[in-house]
């Protein structure tokens, strides 16, 4: 692979003894690239000279980039010119960047970039330009981050339509459904529910309440208490900078809601708001976007990025592992735009997540007991019908890890759990309800926070409960009459709140 690094080097001031300069920049471009290349590829200078107090450079490599020569480069000339003619390097930017990689596939549209570029291909190899790029760019190593862009693009447009793999791992028998409608219409029809004031949120009276409360005691006592798990309480507002480690930020940023401050709580500095307000009686919202800052944070739909968080830099003790903890405290908060429906798809529901960090056996062997745990639920209590299927994000099949036949390859992933729905048609044809999942994620968290032990490799995965999914499968198979309910489930559930009763 080929690469050409052009780059203005600002001085601080001229250079006194012109003539030696040349001699200095060759040997120092020379040992930039022993240090940085090693056995890894080659480089060299192709071209400089001397524009008064800037200095123009070209560099070519093959095999790795040579932004990191540069910085070798940068850094030892500095301190040279400093020490031999007081001048040193006042700043840099590199009008052209060229370079050279290969995709795993031939793009079937144009790549989109957000900065000033030119990328054009011959097959599978891929020729990038990036120009005027800053100081900064180049020391924190945005032309790598740029061209695993570009190959991410790529693969994406190759497994467009197919994301994520899926399945069938298991089913449960088929059952007797006793109820074909929609429950949140029922519910609201009773008047148990009520949509909320802001979309994608909902009311939930005391009935309701005192369900969803059940399935979260079930959750508590028949799946959490007996496999030792504990609970934490965690903040509700995830910074930018654990979203960043996560992953979720680059993701999915159009599904998180946004954390705005006031810039001050000062009275006086408020006062032509509250005055506004007064006189229009609306919210004058100019003058709220005066008043409070831009996002400094977001109301995540998962705990567990601050879990992660609460646990970056440390070395959990061996006693500790694996360690088992979830919050129920945080409410989550989703952006689901026009997919909203009922109870089961809202911007704002409530949510159990089961975080476990241990060594890879122990993770292997805690998801047997889990999904054993799961089923005693779902088959004892609730008495649902539902499935089980492995999914592999297509991040994973490009890495080849789908073959189902290969238990080694089902070690790392997502077994996400279905509800048949009745009201949504037949079981073959409809679309069941994922109503609860159950992951590990290998080393990619604990990595990216740099979680340790004291020895062996550290591995993490979570399994979220989605309290409204379990409410919304359940009774849509069995109904909202207790009378219809599994016996187990109305022991937990104990007798029904008096409903609210309205002219």
């Amino acid at each position: 692979m080929e690469h050409r690094l052009e780059v203005e080097l600002t001085l601080s001031g001229p250079v006194r003894e012109p003539a030696s300069l040349g001699p200095l920049v060759e040997r120092t471009a020379t040992e930039a690239f022993e240090r940085t290349m090693g056995s890894a590829g080659k480089g060299r200078l192709s071209d400089w000279r001397l524009d008064g107090e800037r200095l123009f450079v070209q560099f070519e490599s093959e095999g790795r980039r040579p932004h990191q020569a540069l910085l070798a480069f940068v850094r030892r000339l500095s301190e040279t010119l400093g020490r031999e003619q007081k001048v040193g390097v006042r700043s840099f930017r590199a009008p052209l960047y060229r370079t050279q990689f290969e995709l795993s596939a031939v793009p079937n549209r144009k790549i989109a970039l957000p900065i000033p570029h030119e990328l054009t291909h011959e097959g599978k190899r891929a020729v990038l330009e990036l120009t005027d790029l800053p100081e900064a760019a180049l020391r924190n190593n945005w032309v790598d981050r740029v061209v695993s862009l570009v190959k991410e693009k790529v693969d994406r447009q190759n497994y467009e339509g197919k994301e994520q793999y899926w399945s069938l791992l298991s089913s449960s028998p088929q059952r007797e459904m006793r109820f074909a409608l929609d429950p949140t219409e029922e519910m609201l029809r009773r008047l148990w529910v009520r949509p909320g004031p802001t979309k994608g949120k909902w009311f939930l009276g005391p009935t309701a309440a005192h369900l969803l409360r059940t399935m979260e005691r079930i959750a508590r006592e028949e799946v959490l208490d007996p496999l030792g798990f504990q609970e934490v309480v965690q903040p509700h507002h995830d910074s930018f900078d654990i979203l960043l480690k996560t992953g979720h930020l680059e993701g999915l940023p159009g599904e998180f809601y946004y954390v705005a401050e006031p810039k001050t709580r000062d009275p006086v500095a408020w006062e032509r708001f509250t005055d506004l307000v007064k006189i229009t009686g609306e919210v004058p919202r100019e003058e709220l976007e005066r008043m409070v800052t831009g996002p400094t944070a977001v109301s995540c739909y998962a705990q567990c990025p601050t879990i992660y968080w609460w646990l970056s830099g440390r070395t959990i003790a061996t006693e500790s592992l694996p360690l088992l903890v979830y919050d129920k405290s945080a409410v989550s908060n989703r952006y689901e735009s026009g997919g909203r429906h009922g109870l089961e798809r809202v911007d704002e529901f409530h949510r159990i997540e089961p975080v476990y960090v241990g060594a890879p056996d122990d993770l292997v062997a805690l998801r047997e007991r889990l999904l054993e745990r799961y089923a005693r639920v779902f088959n004892e209590i609730l008495e649902l019908e539902w499935r089980t299927a492995w999914v592999t994000p297509f991040y994973m099949q490009q890495s080849g890890l789908v073959g189902l036949d290969d238990a080694q390859a089902r070690i790392k992933g997502t077994i996400d759990f279905e509800a048949y729905l009745p009201y949504r048609g037949t079981r073959e044809s409809s679309e069941w309800l994922e109503f609860q999942n159950l992951s590990i994620v290998g080393e990619k968290y604990t990595d990216a926070f740099a979680i340790k032990t004291q020895k062996g490799e550290l591995w993490s995965g979570c399994s979220g409960i989605g309290l409204e999914r379990w409410l919304t499968a359940f009774l849509a198979q069995k109904g909202l009459d207790p009378d219809g309910w599994p016996s187990a489930f109305r022991d937990y559930a104990g007798k029904l709140p008096h409903d609210v009763k309205f002219l």
